[in-house]
Parts: structure tokens; sequence; C-alpha cells
């Protein structure tokens, strides 16, 4: 197991966030080969046999390994580094290649945070039914990271961690009835809460990224022109124009 903070903020420029959305199918990845890449979950299944290693794996379903046992393989095979939950480790027998890094949660924002400033981590209180909650978004992974029940919120969090500065989010699309990239009629279909979860838990969060961390020094466009994430929040952008920008 490696220590994150062997990791933080030894990269710079551009990285992609390949998620597993429908839109992903189109995103031609032997073109962007030389760019930086973080995966996570099945979105694994569009590098496979192509050559192309993903700089980051990472995956916060612990279910996943047992439901798509064979992509789980695949990811811990051909990854250069891996962010798992501990109890994950424990739970499977594959070892992967690549370095291994542990995950864990951000502290809850209490009241003492109120009155002092804190760089590594931009927290606010969500009241709502039962225990008040904490969203967030974590500058520092050693500090513990800010769930808001997508992984690709994770994957934003570890690419300010690594030090990149413009992010381009592949097939983010966030949209449960289109289903995943990865999926195959006749195949089993791993369980997606996503909708029971983006109102209260995914948008605010996204709200947080675009008015709390993004600026000049950390930039983030949405390649995926079906994405429920609001443009107000994180700018589209197409292939011609990332072209340009490259």
């Amino acid at each position: 197991v490696h220590d994150l903070d062997e990791c933080r903020n030894i990269q710079k420029g551009p990285v992609f966030i390949v998620a597993s959305g429908k839109s992903a199918k189109d995103f031609p990845l032997h073109k962007y080969a030389g760019v930086p890449m973080i995966s996570m979950n099945g979105a694994i299944s569009k590098f496979t046999g192509t050559g192309i290693k993903p700089y980051f794996y990472v995956c916060t379903d612990q279910g996943f390994s047992e439901q798509q046992p064979e992509l789980f393989t695949e990811a811990m095979r051909i990854s250069e580094r891996v962010a798992l939950w501990e109890k994950h480790v424990w739970h499977t027998s594959l070892k992967p290649q690549g370095k291994l890094y542990l995950l864990s949660r951000a502290p809850r924002l209490v009241w003492s945070d109120f009155f002092r400033a804190d760089k590594d981590l931009v927290r606010v209180r969500k009241l709502g039914r039962g225990r008040s909650k904490t969203l967030g978004f974590s500058k520092n992974l050693k500090r513990g990271f800010f769930d808001a029940r997508t992984v690709a919120y994770l994957a934003l969090q570890l690419a300010y961690h690594l030090g990149f500065n413009r992010v381009f989010l592949v097939g983010v699309d966030l949209d449960p009835t289109a289903g995943r990239s990865y999926e195959v009629p006749g195949k089993f279909v791993s369980p997606c809460v996503l909708d029971d979860h983006f109102q209260t838990r995914i948008l605010p969060s996204f709200e947080i990224l675009s008015k709390q961390v993004i600026n000049e020094d950390f930039q983030v466009y949405n390649l995926s022109d079906v994405s429920k994430i609001p443009s107000r929040l994180i700018p589209r952008m197409t292939l011609e124009e990332l072209d340009r920008l490259l």
C-alpha cells in the first residue's frame, strides 16, 4: 500500500476522467492516448485490448468486484495506480499490478470548523431528514474524499490531488435510463441509484465544485452532450474545441 502523499501534486496539465455513460462509446481513446486518464468501475472496458493503461483507476462500490468480476480483474491488471476502500482490499483476492492507495472519507463538518480556514477541504453542511450530512470537495485525498454518490466526483477530487489543472469529463452522463457503455444484452446489469441521489447529493456537489473550486488554475470541461450536469456548472466542449485547446 502506498501513501497518498506520494502522489500529491506530481502531475500538471490535462487529464481525462473516463466514466461509463453511453456517450463514452464515441470517445476516440487512441487519439488522446498521450494524455493521462483516470477511469472507474466498468469504464475500464474502454481500455481493454487497446494497450492504453489508465493512469489511475478508482472504485468505491465494494459489490462491483463480485457483480462484474471480469471487468474488475482487468482493472487490477492494466491500471498503473488503483484506489480502493481498505475493506474492499481485504475482501478480494486480486492483487493490483500497479500501485495501491487506500480511500477514506473526509471528516464531517463540526461547529469548530466554522472558525478556522482549511485549505485542503471545502465543506458545506447540508441539512435534511435524519442526521445532517457534509458535502464538499477535497483537495487533498490524504484528508479523505467527499462522497457525492457518483464515483466520477471522487475522480475529480483525485485529479486535483494529483496536480492536474485541466480536466475533461468523458461519459459522465449520469443518466441511468440510457444504460452504461459497457453493458451488453444478456449480461448482468449492476444496480444504479443515480436518480435517487441526483438532486440531494450529486447536483449540490457539482455546485460546490463550480462555485468554490473551479478557477483559472483548475478548469473542468464536460465532453458529454447528453450529461445531466448543467452547462452553467460545468461548460460543455466538443472534440473540435478540445483539439484546439490541447
